[in-house]
């Protein structure tokens, strides 16, 4: 790789200092300034992490600024994302894409215009853990996928978030905040879904926040704050999804497939690492021998030990992605068929019926051992 492109972040919020803390770590891309609607905010991360702090307009109008990083509120996914596009900047944007299909293809019906492209959070799933997972399924290690069973489920966000108000309006919600890793990390599987069937809930009508500054303050609760999902693949493989902020603790794993000849266990689609264990007919279940995969490397302490974190990997897959003129990993495409479904089981929840998907896509390209590093500096 022999081109650098410079990158500008709008959004300074909390998730921001991962991107510029990152990103270094990377070949192909440079941060050069970031943009917040509160001009503080950007002038305090540009000083931290030796940027330059614009308005999101200058930003924009930027010629040294080739990809845009859209870390704003979920509600100004699309508005940003599209600005930035109609400026003629690459988008790479968190989770979720955009809240609506119809905001996506509109992404899509710009970016195919001005022959640009757009990536899309979540990455963990290229980590190390879920690319050897990947490798074990594709080399055959349980077989064909038949069935699996995925649970992200937890108390809820007031306890910890000091405004967590969004997490529980439409566009919010376990399915759109959570759902995203557990779908991407499924295509990454097994491929394109073809239609979902859900029933949803909420288990109170308002949240009480507990966590500073605002405790003791009640917020409306206007989204499923449970949702039991079904997903029929292409491929004829069916996997159960639930997703819930009304569970205070639970025994269940985080995810398992079924094939033919197996069972797998992924670790927490949310992180990169963890433990990958499997199962043959003999039932006996072990771990998967560890690989030396560079983006499953401890680089990070947290509250529950070491941890690998390699966020911003999805970005430097598709700069890579550009430069060498090949298919992003995190592609529009992807990411869009995530919000096809995401969006599909919420609708299955509020008309009591089956959804049929209108998007597909491929699955991604594996990530080994050699293709990771070729992304390091």
């Amino acid at each position: 790789m022999t081109k650098e492109l410079g990158v500008g972040i709008i959004g300074c919020g909390n998730i921001s200092t991962t991107y510029l803390s990152l990103a270094p770590l990377f070949k192909g891309l440079k941060i050069l300034a970031c943009a917040d609607i509160n001009v503080q905010a950007a002038e305090l991360r540009a000083k931290e992490f030796g940027v330059t702090a614009q308005t999101i307009e200058q930003l924009l109008a930027n010629e040294e600024i080739d990809v845009v990083v859209n870390l704003t509120i979920p509600d100004a996914h699309y508005p940003v994302s599209k600005a930035a596009l109609e400026a003629g900047k690459h988008v790479f944007s968190e989770k979720p894409l955009v809240l609506t299909l119809e905001q996506g293809e509109d992404l899509r019906r710009i970016a195919k215009e001005k022959k640009l492209s757009v990536g899309c959070a979540p990455d963990t799933f290229l980590g190390g853990a879920h690319q050897l997972a990947r490798k074990y399924v594709d080399e055959g290690g349980i077989g064909r996928i038949t069935s699996g069973a995925c649970y992200v489920m937890g108390p809820g966000m007031e306890m910890w978030h000091p405004n967590p108000d969004f997490f529980f309006l439409p566009g919010g919600g376990p399915i759109l905040d959570m759902g995203p890793y557990y779908i991407a990390n499924l295509i990454n599987f097994i491929g394109p879904v073809k239609r979902v069937g859900a029933i949803t809930s909420m288990a109170s009508e308002t949240r009480t926040i507990t966590s500073q500054p605002r405790h003791g303050e009640t917020i409306p609760v206007k989204t499923p704050t449970t949702v039991q999902a079904l997903l029929e693949f292409v491929s004829g493989a069916t996997v159960t999804l639930t997703a819930s902020w009304d569970v205070w603790s639970h025994r269940h794993a985080n995810m398992e497939l079924y094939g033919t000849d197996g069972t797998l266990f992924v670790p927490d689609p949310n992180f990169f690492g963890g433990v990958v264990e499997a199962s043959g007919r003999d039932k006996d279940i072990k771990p998967l021998e560890a690989w030396e995969h560079p983006f499953g490397k401890f680089n990070q302490d947290s509250p529950q030990g070491p941890r690998a974190n390699y966020r911003t990997a999805g970005l430097a897959d598709m700069v890579a992605a550009l430069i060498e003129g090949r298919d992003a990993r995190c592609s529009l495409e992807r990411t869009l068929h995530g919000v096809d479904v995401m969006t599909s089981i919420l609708k299955s929840g509020e008309e009591g019926r089956f959804v049929e998907l209108t998007t597909t896509c491929t699955q991604p390209a594996a990530l080994g051992i050699e293709e990771a590093q070729a992304l390091l500096k």
